[in-house]
């Protein structure tokens, strides 16, 4: 099946009442594991790469090779998309547009509404063109994604009518308002804004986006969806989860050597950790 853009699935989830995992590649046991994923639970899924990873793995045109190989080597029947998350400005979008991506984000959250919209609109305007879908953000998520770190005083909740505003001036396909989540771990408790992001959906008629989906509880994630969330980003919980597989399998046998003999238990560790993130958001079974 070919990469499809993440706007269909995302509004098919949103109609349904289930969440969309978008989990980030860091190399190539990631991609595995989250497309064995997907394929075994029969889950739409929407593969995550930072500006920074992409620079790791050699660039957005090694992970849309990689990627579509993958797909090809497994027989990939559910639909997949690759999102460019956090993308800092035009040219990093065009760029990831250009490679292959199927979806990208718009990062202009530190900038002025004004700003923020123009710039959008821009990205909108030319990833529309070639079939691309784009996600916004409103607001400042705390916490740290790759350079970008926002301390907690600095984060800030969206304003409902200035997201109205950026969606009907951008025709943005997804959007991420700010509602208290966190890239990372969270210090304390999450305290989501569940009345704000109900006023949003209400003025709002698009698919919603909860960065920093790890450590959200059950039942906060499922009001969420109920709200009209139909994207949620993991990446923390399966760098964990890899990390520990990787340091019990050395501690085992600290003999080993072979980076397939202590990868491949960091791969299934991502692999069961992203089977229970698409259980909990109830994709699995709609692809």
């Amino acid at each position: 099946m070919p990469l499809v853009s993440m706007k269909e699935m995302l509004e098919t989830a949103k109609e349904n009442r289930y969440g969309v995992g978008q989990f980030n590649l860091n190399n190539l046991e990631y991609a595995q594991a989250i497309l064995q994923a997907a394929e075994e639970e029969q889950s739409p899924v929407i593969l995550g790469v930072s500006e920074g990873a992409a620079r790791y793995m050699g660039g957005f045109n090694v992970v849309v090779s990689m990627v579509k190989a993958l797909m090809d080597s497994y027989g990939t029947t559910v639909p997949v998309a690759i999102h460019l998350d956090h993308g800092s400005s035009f040219e990093k979008c065009a760029e990831a547009i250009h490679a292959g991506f199927t979806s990208v984000m718009i990062d202009a959250s530190h900038d002025p509404l004004e700003e923020n919209i123009a710039l959008t609109k821009k990205v909108v305007e030319l990833a529309h063109i070639h079939g691309v879908s784009v996600e916004a953000e409103l607001g400042r998520v705390g916490g740290q994604e790759d350079d970008i770190i926002v301390e907690d005083a600095e984060a800030a909740y969206a304003i409902p009518s200035e997201c109205k505003q950026l969606v009907d001036e951008t025709n943005v396909d997804v959007f991420a308002p700010a509602l208290g989540s966190v890239h990372g771990h969270y210090k304390g408790e999450p305290n989501l804004g569940f009345d704000r992001m109900e006023e949003i959906m209400g003025l709002v008629d698009k698919p919603l986006v909860l960065h920093g989906g790890t450590g959200i509880p059950t039942e906060d994630i499922k009001k969420a969806i109920r709200f009209g969330t139909a994207k949620i980003n993991v990446n923390t919980e399966n760098q964990v989860a890899q990390t520990q597989a990787v340091r019990d399998t050395l501690a085992e046998k600290p003999e080993l050597f072979d980076p397939r003999k202590y990868l491949g238990p960091g791969r299934d560790a991502i692999k069961q950790t992203v089977i229970g993130k698409m259980r909990e958001f109830g994709s699995s079974n709609q692809a």
